[in-house]
């Protein structure tokens, strides 16, 4: 039992020590999703409601990828993933509005 626990404590630190620093390069999984999302919200009922979301998610879209594209630092790419997320949402409120 002490060995499981030792076990479960010593892959938790690998996982979360690392991982902070890995977190400024997710930008093309962030970016995808936020692609994902957005066809998701087209491939629904676009209302004078939902148009404008949309409008918004692709252009913080186009956004998070210049920043990704000239990206020279971790802020750079914590840029791009902030803005990728904000599409994201964007789409979402789509989405959630188009479900009503």
């Amino acid at each position: 039992m002490r060995r499981l626990t030792l076990a479960s404590l010593a892959a938790l630190v690998l996982a979360v020590g690392p991982g902070a620093p890995v977190w400024a390069f997710t930008c093309p999984v962030v970016i995808r999703q936020a692609e994902e999302l957005i066809k998701k919200a087209e491939s629904g009922k676009v209302s004078p409601d939902t148009k404008p979301l949309i409008d918004e998610a692709k252009k913080q879209l186009a956004e998070a990828k210049a920043h990704h594209e000239k990206a020279k630092t971790k802020r750079d790419h914590g840029d791009a993933v902030r803005k990728a997320k904000v599409a994201a949402a964007f789409a979402e409120e789509a989405v959630t509005l188009q479900a009503q």
